[in-house]
Protein backbone atom coordinates (compact mmCIF):
# COMPACT_ATOMS: atom_id res chain seq x y z
CA UNK A 1 0.00 0.00 0.00
CA UNK A 2 1.60 3.82 -0.49
CA UNK A 3 0.57 6.58 1.29
CA UNK A 4 -1.54 8.02 -0.90
CA UNK A 5 -3.92 4.97 -1.18
CA UNK A 6 -4.03 5.16 2.59
CA UNK A 7 -4.58 8.91 3.31
CA UNK A 8 -7.82 8.60 0.95
CA UNK A 9 -8.49 6.02 3.07
CA UNK A 10 -8.38 7.60 6.05
CA UNK A 11 -10.60 10.41 4.94
CA UNK A 12 -13.08 8.00 3.78
CA UNK A 13 -13.03 6.62 7.26
CA UNK A 14 -13.55 10.17 8.89
CA UNK A 15 -16.15 10.97 6.67
CA UNK A 16 -18.37 7.84 7.33
CA UNK A 17 -17.38 8.16 10.86
CA UNK A 18 -19.24 11.62 11.00
CA UNK A 19 -22.07 10.43 9.54
CA UNK A 20 -22.66 7.38 11.52
CA UNK A 21 -21.44 9.70 14.96
CA UNK A 22 -25.08 10.92 15.23
CA UNK A 23 -27.16 7.92 14.36
CA UNK A 24 -24.62 5.65 16.76
CA UNK A 25 -27.11 6.38 19.86
CA UNK A 26 -30.16 5.04 17.81
CA UNK A 27 -29.00 1.33 17.32
CA UNK A 28 -27.05 -1.47 18.27
CA UNK A 29 -26.21 -1.99 14.45
CA UNK A 30 -25.29 1.61 14.14
CA UNK A 31 -22.89 1.65 17.09
CA UNK A 32 -21.34 -1.50 15.98
CA UNK A 33 -21.01 0.05 12.72
CA UNK A 34 -19.50 3.43 14.19
CA UNK A 35 -16.82 1.45 16.44
CA UNK A 36 -15.74 -0.86 13.71
CA UNK A 37 -15.45 2.57 11.02
CA UNK A 38 -13.42 3.52 14.34
CA UNK A 39 -10.85 0.49 14.90
CA UNK A 40 -10.39 0.72 10.74
CA UNK A 41 -9.56 3.99 10.83
CA UNK A 42 -6.78 3.44 13.74
CA UNK A 43 -5.69 0.12 11.64
CA UNK A 44 -4.93 2.44 8.93
CA UNK A 45 -2.92 5.15 10.56
CA UNK A 46 -0.90 2.78 12.13
CA UNK A 47 -0.31 1.31 8.77
CA UNK A 48 0.61 4.64 7.63
CA UNK A 49 2.61 5.26 10.40
CA UNK A 50 5.05 1.90 9.87
CA UNK A 51 5.14 3.32 6.10
CA UNK A 52 6.24 6.56 7.27
CA UNK A 53 8.54 5.02 9.68
CA UNK A 54 12.58 5.54 8.46
CA UNK A 55 14.72 2.80 7.75
CA UNK A 56 16.91 3.11 10.07
CA UNK A 57 14.29 3.14 13.14
CA UNK A 58 12.90 -0.36 11.09
CA UNK A 59 16.06 -2.31 11.74
CA UNK A 60 16.55 -0.61 15.02
CA UNK A 61 13.23 -2.04 16.19
CA UNK A 62 13.76 -5.33 14.65
CA UNK A 63 17.12 -5.74 16.40
CA UNK A 64 15.86 -5.03 19.76
CA UNK A 65 12.77 -7.60 19.45
CA UNK A 66 15.46 -9.99 18.52
CA UNK A 67 17.45 -9.76 21.93
CA UNK A 68 16.49 -11.73 24.53
CA UNK A 69 15.76 -8.43 27.55
CA UNK A 70 16.94 -9.85 31.26
CA UNK A 71 14.32 -7.94 33.95
CA UNK A 72 16.08 -6.82 37.13
CA UNK A 73 14.64 -7.51 39.96
CA UNK A 74 15.13 -6.04 43.55
CA UNK A 75 17.02 -8.98 44.91
CA UNK A 76 19.72 -8.86 42.14
CA UNK A 77 20.71 -5.34 43.46
CA UNK A 78 21.86 -7.38 46.67
CA UNK A 79 23.51 -9.84 45.39
CA UNK A 80 27.30 -9.38 47.02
Amino acid sequence: MNKLYLEQKILEKEHQIEKLRDVAELSPVCADLYNKAILEKAILKDELKKLMEPAASKIANKIKAALPFKEKRICDFFKG
